[in-house]
């Protein structure tokens, strides 16, 4: 995580820390319905009924069953040449089932797994058939049914079952604690007519469960339960550094533990001629590099052992290449591009489980003392906003007082909810002169008077035990500690004293997962059709289960309540309503201190590549996706090595 840190939404399925999601009609045996006609929260008729080619949650899908390739694809790109990515820290785990509980994944790892469907870039939510030829909801809304394309292949040749399915299912939500929380309501998995399997939920009303399910990566049932070369019986719950089989547009072929992993376009890939895959996976090989520190990495981009970086770092961007030769020969250039597609959190998180954050006062005292304005002066060249929603740069943000629907949903719940929620808006303290800012510390010291503490010889102690409050820092980037730093000096100044420990990625997730920590950063990227994660970012129930997302620990009917409106909202007005008085609720508690962000996208490549006419939609930049290998501008710039 860096300064704005920007994690794709539906990303989340492959564990939430995955760093890429790489991926002619085939014959149906019934016609898909008209474009008119697929709307997800249209009445699509009961199971025996007609099948679609797509499920969206906005409207109908930008795209009609005959469709032959996105439009942000260029199904002429040039196929071959090598994209080299690289990531800070390292990896010793190539199973993704076990994410967030055990191991560090390798970074590309779901690339080679297909799913049933695949998202579109240039909606907000659509998905249309991979994996799967066709899609039916069942007309009480209890029930989704897939049906498997019979050409569907994995890598060993042996064909995609509706038992890979089922034991995708069945195993991932019974071995990791996103998909437990994601699939909470999906009651079970059978197979149903041939080469279908049906999804049964145990809620109805449940919007966006049907195409959730779309997106699950489906394993190899035959590979996981069999065994390895040495007669050694797999375990899907375990690490494994053994490269596992897969069905999609890549192979991995090499890893060099820790360090790289080496990808290689499939040839024969059973899906490359399908719409959802033309003029995409254009590279011949995709390369991961690995680098352990922050500037190491960047120096390793200067260096040319890498092609692409999103640059999250205000001075590096403001400093750090403008005089570097490359760039002002064009050889590497810097482009922004714009983020639509997500709304973001990003914040100092606190360890609700720590009695001293249980005091919603004490932790609005801390963010009374972050003096941004200063930050963003001194540290980000101005070039950072500070974030005031849950859904910040989207329109399901909230802002002004509660009225019309949101009002309603907000009233239905009262009784859980503070009283502030209807009649206080949200906001960061500002402290743009030496003033505000001593004002503000001011009333930072009259809020932990009210909470029980007292400024005894400088220091901020308990009333009642004389106990100091006193806070460490966690995080796994040397990067934070120069903006950890001013934030400690301000802290002082009411008389809390703080450290920062900087450990390394891998004993910085073993202390997540065991919520061993007071404050750390943490980010929470949200699409514009939020639902069922957010019982995993949140809800109670996930507050206390190790690698979860609800890291802060909140445990709050109101908040509980308020995520379940969200979820069973059946259009869009009453989406943005139920999200709003949501980010509402979440603001007035002061569980987090948020951080800052940017509108768009700071990138770095080698010009190496070409791109398509059109830019995903909501996909940023799109690379390398959608890109490919230009040999001419290759040929200018020096070939990768």
């Amino acid at each position: 995580m860096t300064e704005n840190a920007v994690i794709a939404r539906r990303s989340f399925l492959a564990g939430a820390l995955v760093l890429l999601g790489l991926r002619g009609p085939a014959s149906a045996q019934e016609p898909a319905e008209s474009a008119s006609k697929v709307s997800a929260r249209e009445a699509p008729g009961k199971e025996s009924g007609r099948w679609r080619h797509a499920l969206t949650l906005l409207g109908e899908p930008k795209y009609g069953p005959d469709f032959q390739h996105f439009d942000y694809a260029d199904p002429k790109a040039p196929v071959g040449g090598m994209v080299r990515l690289g990531s800070q820290g390292g990896f010793d785990n190539l199973n993704f089932i076990v994410n967030g509980l055990k191991g560090d994944l390798e970074g590309g790892i779901t690339q080679i797994y297909d799913t049933l469907m695949e998202d579109s870039g240039d909606e907000p939510f659509s998905s249309y058939g991979l994996l799967a030829e066709g899609v039916r909801i069942a007309e009480d809304g209890q029930s989704v049914t897939y049906r498997l394309r019979p050409n569907a292949r994995w890598h060993d040749g042996k064909p995609v079952t509706v038992e890979d399915v089922i034991w995708s299912f069945d195993t991932l939500k019974a071995n990791s604690p996103f998909y437990a929380a994601y699939y909470h309501t999906v009651a079970k998995a059978e197979p149903g007519a041939e080469r279908e399997i049906v999804f049964r939920f145990s809620e109805a009303g449940n919007r966006e469960l049907p195409q959730v399910l779309g997106q699950m990566q489906v394993l190899p049932k035959h590979w996981w339960t069999g065994t390895d070369k040495n007669g050694k019986p797999r375990s899907a719950t375990e690490t494994t550094l053994e490269i596992p089989l897969g069905s999609g547009p890549y192979r991995l072929t090499k890893i060099d533990a820790g360090r790289s992993a080496v990808y290689e376009r499939v040839a024969d890939y059973w899906g490359k001629d399908l719409p959802v895959n033309r003029g995409r996976n254009n590279f011949g090989t995709v390369r991961f590099e690995y680098f352990r520190d922050g500037s190491v990495l960047l120096e390793a981009l200067k260096g040319d052992l890498y092609d692409f970086r999103s640059e999250n770092i205000a001075r590096n961007w403001a400093t750090a290449y403008d005089d570097f030769p490359a760039v002002k020969e064009g050889r590497l250039i810097k482009e922004e591009f714009p983020g639509r597609g997500t709304g973001i959190m990003q914040a100092f998180v606190f360890n609700l489980r720590r009695d001293k954050f249980k005091d919603e006062r004490v932790r609005r005292a801390f963010n009374l003392a972050l003096n941004f304005e200063e930050m963003n002066r001194q540290l980000f060249y101005g070039l950072y906003s500070r974030i005031d929603s849950y859904f910040y740069g989207s329109d399901l943000a909230s802002s002004g007082l509660p009225d019309g629907t949101e009002k309603a949903i907000l009233e239905s719940v009262r009784d859980k909810l503070p009283g502030s929620v209807f009649t206080e808006t949200y906001a960061n303290p500002v402290n743009d002169t030496p003033e505000a800012a001593r004002a503000n510390l001011r009333k930072a010291v009259g809020l932990l008077r009210e909470a029980g503490y007292e400024l005894k010889g400088g220091r901020m102690v308990a009333k009642a035990t004389g106990e100091p409050l006193t806070v460490e820092f966690l995080e796994f980037q040397n990067v934070f500690e120069r903006v950890i730093l001013p934030y400690a000096a301000q802290l002082k100044l009411i008389g809390i004293e703080s450290s920062i420990r900087v450990i390394d990625q891998a004993q910085y997730q073993n202390r997540l997962r065991s919520f061993d920590f007071d404050i750390t950063t943490s980010n929470w990227p949200e699409s514009l059709s939020p639902g069922n994660e957010q019982r995993e970012f949140w809800g109670s129930a996930a507050a206390d289960k190790p690698g979860s997302r609800n890291i802060a620990g909140i445990k709050d009917a109101g908040i509980d309540a308020l995520i379940e409106k969200v979820i069973f909202a059946q259009d869009r007005e009453t989406l943005v309503a139920a999200t709003h008085a949501l980010d509402r609720a979440l603001l007035s508690q002061n569980f987090v201190v948020p951080q800052w962000s940017s509108a768009a996208t700071r990138t770095l490549r080698w010009n190496r590549f070409g791109r398509p006419a059109v830019l995903p939609k909501y996909g940023a930049s799109g690379f390398p996706t959608t890109w490919w290998y230009d040999e001419a501008l290759a040929a200018k710039t020096g070939a990768p090595r």
